[in-house]
Protein backbone atom coordinates (compact mmCIF):
# COMPACT_ATOMS: atom_id res chain seq x y z
CA UNK A 1 0.00 0.00 0.00
CA UNK A 2 1.16 3.22 -1.12
CA UNK A 3 0.73 6.44 1.19
CA UNK A 4 1.26 9.69 -0.41
CA UNK A 5 3.83 12.00 1.75
CA UNK A 6 3.59 15.91 1.95
CA UNK A 7 6.63 17.38 1.26
CA UNK A 8 7.73 20.95 2.93
CA UNK A 9 6.66 23.64 0.45
CA UNK A 10 3.91 21.37 -0.74
CA UNK A 11 0.67 23.57 -1.50
CA UNK A 12 -1.01 21.00 0.15
CA UNK A 13 0.39 22.45 3.72
CA UNK A 14 -0.80 26.14 2.79
CA UNK A 15 -4.18 25.11 1.69
CA UNK A 16 -4.18 23.27 5.35
CA UNK A 17 -2.82 26.81 6.53
CA UNK A 18 -5.80 28.69 5.46
CA UNK A 19 -8.05 26.82 6.83
CA UNK A 20 -7.19 26.26 9.95
CA UNK A 21 -5.85 30.24 9.97
CA UNK A 22 -9.55 31.63 10.78
CA UNK A 23 -10.62 29.28 13.46
CA UNK A 24 -7.50 29.20 15.16
CA UNK A 25 -8.10 33.39 15.10
CA UNK A 26 -11.06 32.99 16.19
CA UNK A 27 -9.96 30.68 19.18
CA UNK A 28 -7.52 33.25 20.03
CA UNK A 29 -10.20 35.76 20.52
CA UNK A 30 -12.59 33.50 22.48
CA UNK A 31 -9.42 33.23 24.68
CA UNK A 32 -9.11 36.82 25.70
CA UNK A 33 -12.65 37.95 25.58
CA UNK A 34 -13.72 37.42 28.96
CA UNK A 35 -11.41 39.84 30.50
CA UNK A 36 -12.83 42.96 28.57
CA UNK A 37 -16.31 41.51 28.88
CA UNK A 38 -15.92 41.28 32.12
CA UNK A 39 -14.80 44.74 33.31
CA UNK A 40 -17.42 46.24 30.93
CA UNK A 41 -20.08 44.72 32.85
CA UNK A 42 -18.45 45.60 36.35
CA UNK A 43 -17.98 49.91 35.34
CA UNK A 44 -22.05 49.23 34.02
CA UNK A 45 -23.52 47.66 37.04
CA UNK A 46 -21.28 50.68 38.94
CA UNK A 47 -22.59 53.13 36.55
CA UNK A 48 -26.12 51.93 37.01
CA UNK A 49 -26.07 52.13 40.85
CA UNK A 50 -24.93 55.21 40.91
CA UNK A 51 -27.71 56.72 38.98
CA UNK A 52 -30.32 55.06 40.78
CA UNK A 53 -28.97 57.05 43.76
CA UNK A 54 -29.17 60.36 42.34
CA UNK A 55 -32.63 59.64 40.72
CA UNK A 56 -33.76 58.00 44.25
CA UNK A 57 -32.63 61.82 45.79
CA UNK A 58 -34.13 63.88 43.58
CA UNK A 59 -37.41 61.39 43.44
CA UNK A 60 -37.80 62.40 47.11
CA UNK A 61 -36.99 65.76 46.58
CA UNK A 62 -39.55 65.93 44.08
CA UNK A 63 -42.52 63.52 46.31
CA UNK A 64 -41.54 66.62 49.23
CA UNK A 65 -42.43 69.18 46.55
CA UNK A 66 -45.83 67.33 46.09
CA UNK A 67 -46.93 66.91 49.69
CA UNK A 68 -45.66 63.20 49.92
CA UNK A 69 -43.78 61.39 52.10
CA UNK A 70 -40.25 60.24 51.09
CA UNK A 71 -38.98 56.60 50.46
CA UNK A 72 -35.75 54.88 49.96
CA UNK A 73 -34.70 51.75 48.53
CA UNK A 74 -31.41 50.64 47.85
CA UNK A 75 -29.29 48.13 45.44
CA UNK A 76 -27.42 46.28 48.95
CA UNK A 77 -25.69 43.41 46.67
CA UNK A 78 -25.18 42.62 42.63
CA UNK A 79 -24.00 38.62 42.20
CA UNK A 80 -23.97 38.18 38.76
CA UNK A 81 -22.73 34.79 37.14
CA UNK A 82 -20.52 35.16 33.96
CA UNK A 83 -19.69 32.16 31.57
CA UNK A 84 -17.52 31.89 28.60
CA UNK A 85 -17.39 28.42 27.04
CA UNK A 86 -14.82 28.04 23.64
CA UNK A 87 -14.72 24.62 21.84
CA UNK A 88 -12.26 23.43 19.26
CA UNK A 89 -12.94 20.40 16.87
CA UNK A 90 -10.24 19.64 14.47
CA UNK A 91 -10.59 16.58 11.97
CA UNK A 92 -8.49 15.14 9.30
CA UNK A 93 -9.36 13.51 5.91
CA UNK A 94 -6.60 11.81 3.71
CA UNK A 95 -7.42 10.16 0.54
CA UNK A 96 -5.13 7.70 -0.65
CA UNK A 97 -4.94 8.24 -5.31
CA UNK A 98 -5.90 11.88 -4.56
CA UNK A 99 -4.59 14.47 -3.40
CA UNK A 100 -7.47 16.02 -1.47
CA UNK A 101 -6.25 15.62 1.97
CA UNK A 102 -7.57 18.09 3.82
CA UNK A 103 -7.56 19.45 7.64
CA UNK A 104 -10.93 20.54 8.70
CA UNK A 105 -11.33 22.52 12.04
CA UNK A 106 -14.39 24.13 13.46
CA UNK A 107 -14.85 26.46 16.73
CA UNK A 108 -17.53 27.58 19.14
CA UNK A 109 -18.00 30.15 21.56
CA UNK A 110 -20.42 31.22 23.95
CA UNK A 111 -21.02 34.09 26.85
CA UNK A 112 -23.91 33.71 29.57
CA UNK A 113 -24.42 36.20 32.11
CA UNK A 114 -26.90 35.70 35.32
CA UNK A 115 -27.45 38.53 37.21
CA UNK A 116 -29.12 38.63 40.93
CA UNK A 117 -30.07 42.10 42.71
CA UNK A 118 -30.78 42.36 45.99
CA UNK A 119 -32.80 45.59 47.05
CA UNK A 120 -34.12 46.67 50.64
CA UNK A 121 -36.92 49.30 51.27
CA UNK A 122 -35.11 51.22 53.76
CA UNK A 123 -37.73 51.89 56.53
CA UNK A 124 -38.41 50.78 60.61
CA UNK A 125 -37.25 52.11 63.44
CA UNK A 126 -33.53 52.38 62.72
CA UNK A 127 -33.25 53.96 59.29
CA UNK A 128 -36.14 56.41 60.51
CA UNK A 129 -34.04 57.39 63.30
CA UNK A 130 -30.95 57.51 61.23
CA UNK A 131 -32.81 60.09 58.48
CA UNK A 132 -34.53 62.20 61.42
CA UNK A 133 -31.33 62.47 63.55
CA UNK A 134 -29.74 65.96 63.16
CA UNK A 135 -25.78 65.15 61.63
CA UNK A 136 -23.04 65.57 63.94
CA UNK A 137 -20.23 67.81 64.06
CA UNK A 138 -17.49 65.53 62.70
CA UNK A 139 -19.60 65.68 59.63
CA UNK A 140 -19.62 69.31 58.63
CA UNK A 141 -15.53 69.12 59.72
CA UNK A 142 -15.03 66.43 57.50
CA UNK A 143 -17.06 68.12 54.71
CA UNK A 144 -14.77 71.21 55.14
CA UNK A 145 -11.51 70.05 55.66
CA UNK A 146 -12.03 67.90 52.35
CA UNK A 147 -12.17 71.18 50.40
CA UNK A 148 -15.53 71.82 50.43
CA UNK A 149 -16.82 75.19 50.78
CA UNK A 150 -17.99 76.71 54.02
CA UNK A 151 -20.64 78.44 52.99
CA UNK A 152 -21.97 75.70 50.48
CA UNK A 153 -22.08 73.14 53.45
CA UNK A 154 -23.27 75.60 55.98
CA UNK A 155 -26.61 76.46 53.68
CA UNK A 156 -27.08 72.89 53.04
CA UNK A 157 -26.45 71.19 56.17
CA UNK A 158 -27.43 73.55 58.55
CA UNK A 159 -30.67 75.05 59.85
CA UNK A 160 -29.58 78.12 60.98
CA UNK A 161 -27.29 79.78 64.17
CA UNK A 162 -28.18 80.16 67.64
CA UNK A 163 -26.43 83.14 68.85
CA UNK A 164 -24.82 82.56 72.27
CA UNK A 165 -23.54 84.76 75.20
CA UNK A 166 -20.09 84.12 76.05
CA UNK A 167 -21.58 81.39 78.86
CA UNK A 168 -23.13 79.26 76.70
CA UNK A 169 -26.58 80.66 77.52
CA UNK A 170 -29.20 80.98 74.80
CA UNK A 171 -29.51 84.42 73.09
CA UNK A 172 -31.69 84.36 69.59
CA UNK A 173 -31.89 82.06 66.63
CA UNK A 174 -31.34 83.05 63.42
CA UNK A 175 -32.53 80.48 60.62
CA UNK A 176 -31.35 79.46 57.17
CA UNK A 177 -35.14 80.01 55.58
CA UNK A 178 -36.16 82.46 53.04
CA UNK A 179 -39.66 82.30 54.57
CA UNK A 180 -37.87 84.23 57.50
CA UNK A 181 -36.34 86.84 55.03
CA UNK A 182 -34.47 89.36 57.80
CA UNK A 183 -33.10 86.05 59.46
CA UNK A 184 -32.18 83.76 56.10
CA UNK A 185 -30.55 87.32 55.00
CA UNK A 186 -28.35 87.39 58.20
CA UNK A 187 -27.67 83.80 58.45
CA UNK A 188 -26.75 84.31 54.65
CA UNK A 189 -24.62 87.13 55.52
CA UNK A 190 -22.82 85.32 58.28
CA UNK A 191 -21.85 82.03 55.99
CA UNK A 192 -20.08 84.71 52.91
CA UNK A 193 -18.38 85.64 55.75
CA UNK A 194 -17.01 82.76 57.39
CA UNK A 195 -16.42 81.69 53.34
CA UNK A 196 -14.11 84.55 52.77
CA UNK A 197 -12.58 84.28 56.00
CA UNK A 198 -11.87 80.47 55.32
CA UNK A 199 -10.90 81.04 51.54
CA UNK A 200 -7.98 83.74 53.49
CA UNK A 201 -6.66 80.98 55.38
CA UNK A 202 -7.64 82.67 58.22
CA UNK A 203 -10.44 80.40 59.77
CA UNK A 204 -10.04 77.14 61.66
CA UNK A 205 -12.40 74.58 61.41
CA UNK A 206 -11.12 71.59 63.57
CA UNK A 207 -11.73 69.40 66.84
CA UNK A 208 -10.42 70.85 70.09
CA UNK A 209 -7.31 68.95 71.53
CA UNK A 210 -6.55 68.72 74.42
CA UNK A 211 -5.29 66.92 77.45
CA UNK A 212 -7.85 65.91 79.92
CA UNK A 213 -6.89 64.89 83.69
CA UNK A 214 -8.09 61.59 84.57
CA UNK A 215 -7.33 61.81 88.61
CA UNK A 216 -6.51 64.03 91.81
CA UNK A 217 -2.80 65.38 91.14
CA UNK A 218 -0.21 63.94 93.43
CA UNK A 219 2.26 65.59 95.08
CA UNK A 220 4.94 62.64 94.92
CA UNK A 221 6.36 61.78 92.20
CA UNK A 222 4.52 58.97 90.66
CA UNK A 223 6.21 55.55 90.59
CA UNK A 224 8.38 53.77 87.67
CA UNK A 225 5.52 50.88 87.17
CA UNK A 226 2.99 53.61 87.55
CA UNK A 227 4.03 55.13 84.60
CA UNK A 228 5.12 52.15 82.50
CA UNK A 229 1.41 51.50 83.11
CA UNK A 230 0.45 54.59 81.87
CA UNK A 231 2.17 54.60 78.73
CA UNK A 232 0.27 51.25 78.14
CA UNK A 233 -2.67 52.54 78.35
CA UNK A 234 -2.44 55.75 76.12
CA UNK A 235 -2.13 58.11 79.20
CA UNK A 236 0.74 60.55 80.37
CA UNK A 237 1.83 61.70 83.47
CA UNK A 238 2.50 65.89 83.66
CA UNK A 239 4.23 67.78 86.25
CA UNK A 240 2.67 70.97 86.91
CA UNK A 241 4.08 74.23 87.72
CA UNK A 242 3.46 73.79 91.93
CA UNK A 243 5.39 70.49 91.32
CA UNK A 244 2.48 68.09 91.61
CA UNK A 245 2.01 65.35 89.26
CA UNK A 246 -1.29 65.03 87.10
CA UNK A 247 -2.45 62.01 85.19
CA UNK A 248 -3.89 62.99 81.63
CA UNK A 249 -5.09 61.29 78.67
CA UNK A 250 -4.60 63.21 75.54
CA UNK A 251 -8.64 63.79 73.81
CA UNK A 252 -10.25 65.35 70.78
CA UNK A 253 -13.05 67.21 71.72
CA UNK A 254 -16.21 68.76 69.82
CA UNK A 255 -15.68 70.69 66.82
CA UNK A 256 -15.33 74.67 66.48
CA UNK A 257 -15.29 76.98 63.67
CA UNK A 258 -13.06 80.29 65.09
CA UNK A 259 -11.13 83.09 63.41
CA UNK A 260 -8.45 82.04 66.31
CA UNK A 261 -5.89 79.08 66.51
CA UNK A 262 -7.21 77.00 68.95
CA UNK A 263 -4.03 75.55 69.16
CA UNK A 264 -2.81 78.85 70.37
CA UNK A 265 -4.81 78.61 73.41
CA UNK A 266 -3.50 76.79 76.52
CA UNK A 267 -4.26 73.25 77.47
CA UNK A 268 -6.45 74.94 80.27
CA UNK A 269 -8.73 76.86 77.85
CA UNK A 270 -8.86 74.74 75.39
CA UNK A 271 -9.89 72.09 77.87
CA UNK A 272 -12.49 74.21 79.48
CA UNK A 273 -13.78 75.70 76.45
CA UNK A 274 -14.72 72.11 75.05
CA UNK A 275 -16.56 71.49 78.40
CA UNK A 276 -18.66 74.17 77.84
CA UNK A 277 -19.35 73.66 74.50
CA UNK A 278 -20.22 70.10 75.43
CA UNK A 279 -23.84 71.21 76.83
CA UNK A 280 -25.11 71.65 73.52
CA UNK A 281 -25.96 68.21 71.59
CA UNK A 282 -23.86 66.62 68.99
CA UNK A 283 -25.42 68.51 66.38
CA UNK A 284 -24.33 71.84 66.90
CA UNK A 285 -21.34 73.19 65.71
CA UNK A 286 -19.68 75.61 68.09
CA UNK A 287 -18.94 79.02 66.14
CA UNK A 288 -16.90 81.99 67.34
CA UNK A 289 -15.35 85.01 65.51
CA UNK A 290 -13.79 87.18 67.99
CA UNK A 291 -13.37 90.62 67.81
CA UNK A 292 -9.40 90.92 68.00
CA UNK A 293 -8.90 88.27 65.11
CA UNK A 294 -9.43 88.69 61.43
CA UNK A 295 -12.65 89.59 59.92
CA UNK A 296 -13.82 90.31 63.79
CA UNK A 297 -15.29 93.43 62.50
CA UNK A 298 -18.26 91.10 61.85
CA UNK A 299 -18.09 88.94 65.16
CA UNK A 300 -20.89 86.01 66.04
CA UNK A 301 -20.78 83.67 69.04
CA UNK A 302 -22.90 80.62 68.97
CA UNK A 303 -23.46 77.64 67.33
CA UNK A 304 -24.16 75.59 64.20
CA UNK A 305 -27.38 74.30 64.13
CA UNK A 306 -27.53 71.07 61.82
CA UNK A 307 -29.97 69.48 59.77
CA UNK A 308 -31.22 66.07 59.63
CA UNK A 309 -31.28 64.21 56.18
CA UNK A 310 -34.99 64.91 55.79
CA UNK A 311 -34.89 68.32 56.59
CA UNK A 312 -32.28 68.70 53.92
CA UNK A 313 -34.71 67.31 51.55
CA UNK A 314 -37.41 69.18 52.78
CA UNK A 315 -35.22 72.47 52.74
CA UNK A 316 -34.16 71.48 48.88
CA UNK A 317 -37.86 70.69 47.86
CA UNK A 318 -39.02 74.23 49.47
CA UNK A 319 -36.76 75.92 47.45
CA UNK A 320 -38.00 74.60 44.10
CA UNK A 321 -41.28 76.17 44.29
CA UNK A 322 -43.05 76.77 47.85
CA UNK A 323 -40.23 79.29 49.32
CA UNK A 324 -37.36 79.72 46.62
CA UNK A 325 -33.96 81.42 47.91
CA UNK A 326 -33.42 84.95 47.15
CA UNK A 327 -29.97 87.20 46.26
CA UNK A 328 -28.42 88.03 49.22
CA UNK A 329 -25.35 90.38 48.93
CA UNK A 330 -22.50 90.30 51.38
CA UNK A 331 -22.47 92.39 54.26
CA UNK A 332 -19.78 95.33 54.00
CA UNK A 333 -17.24 94.15 56.14
CA UNK A 334 -16.69 91.45 54.20
CA UNK A 335 -14.11 90.62 51.85
CA UNK A 336 -14.86 89.76 47.94
CA UNK A 337 -16.09 85.90 47.23
CA UNK A 338 -15.51 84.18 44.72
CA UNK A 339 -19.47 82.74 43.77
CA UNK A 340 -22.53 83.47 45.81
CA UNK A 341 -25.76 81.94 44.15
CA UNK A 342 -29.10 82.59 45.15
CA UNK A 343 -29.82 78.72 46.01
CA UNK A 344 -28.46 76.39 48.08
CA UNK A 345 -29.46 73.25 45.64
CA UNK A 346 -31.23 74.48 42.82
CA UNK A 347 -33.54 72.35 41.13
CA UNK A 348 -35.20 72.63 37.76
CA UNK A 349 -38.51 71.57 37.41
CA UNK A 350 -39.92 71.21 33.49
CA UNK A 351 -42.26 69.86 31.47
CA UNK A 352 -39.62 67.93 29.75
CA UNK A 353 -35.95 66.02 30.61
CA UNK A 354 -32.78 68.47 30.45
CA UNK A 355 -31.04 67.67 27.14
CA UNK A 356 -27.73 67.53 29.38
CA UNK A 357 -26.71 64.42 31.08
CA UNK A 358 -27.32 66.53 34.66
CA UNK A 359 -29.42 64.10 37.23
CA UNK A 360 -32.84 63.85 36.22
CA UNK A 361 -36.27 62.19 37.03
CA UNK A 362 -39.51 62.30 36.18
CA UNK A 363 -42.98 62.54 39.01
CA UNK A 364 -46.39 63.68 37.62
CA UNK A 365 -45.47 64.75 35.00
CA UNK A 366 -42.61 66.65 35.48
CA UNK A 367 -39.09 66.79 35.01
CA UNK A 368 -36.86 67.37 38.06
CA UNK A 369 -33.46 67.98 37.70
CA UNK A 370 -30.06 69.76 38.96
CA UNK A 371 -29.16 72.77 38.21
CA UNK A 372 -26.44 72.78 36.06
CA UNK A 373 -24.00 74.81 37.69
CA UNK A 374 -20.65 73.38 39.36
CA UNK A 375 -22.14 74.33 42.96
CA UNK A 376 -25.16 72.75 42.52
CA UNK A 377 -23.54 69.53 41.19
CA UNK A 378 -21.01 69.79 44.14
CA UNK A 379 -23.87 70.23 46.97
CA UNK A 380 -25.97 67.17 45.13
CA UNK A 381 -22.83 65.20 45.38
CA UNK A 382 -22.73 66.32 48.87
CA UNK A 383 -26.12 65.71 49.52
CA UNK A 384 -25.18 62.15 48.52
CA UNK A 385 -22.50 61.53 50.87
CA UNK A 386 -24.59 62.71 53.40
CA UNK A 387 -27.42 60.41 52.58
CA UNK A 388 -24.98 57.58 52.54
CA UNK A 389 -23.61 58.45 55.96
CA UNK A 390 -27.38 58.84 57.19
CA UNK A 391 -28.30 55.24 55.40
CA UNK A 392 -25.17 53.57 57.02
CA UNK A 393 -24.85 49.97 57.38
CA UNK A 394 -27.84 48.33 55.44
CA UNK A 395 -28.22 44.67 56.86
CA UNK A 396 -31.54 43.83 58.95
CA UNK A 397 -32.67 47.21 57.80
CA UNK A 398 -35.69 45.55 56.02
CA UNK A 399 -36.23 41.81 54.65
CA UNK A 400 -34.49 42.31 50.81
CA UNK A 401 -36.31 41.42 47.58
CA UNK A 402 -34.35 39.49 44.88
CA UNK A 403 -34.86 39.68 41.85
CA UNK A 404 -33.23 37.25 39.01
CA UNK A 405 -32.68 37.58 35.41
Amino acid sequence: MKFSTIQPGDSRIAGIARRAAPALLALLIAGCAGPPVLERQVLGYDDVTSRLDQKLLLVNIARADNGKPVHFTTTSTIAATFNWTSTLGAGAEWHRNTPDNFLGLNIGTGVSENPTFSIHPLSGKAFTERVLTPFKDKSFEFLVFQGGAIDRVMRLLASGIEVQKADGSFVRFIANDPALPQEYTEFRRIATHLRWLNDSRKLFVRALVFEEPLAPDLKAQPSAADIINADKEGLQWRRNADGSFRLVRLQAGRVVVMNVDPMSLDNQARYELNERIKRNPGGFVFLDVRPDGPGGNFPIRGAIKLRSMLQMLAFVASGARAVPEFDVAPDPRTGAVSENPRSALHIDISEVPPATTIASVEFEGRAYSVGNTTWDRANFATLGDLFQTAVGDIKGVDLPITISK
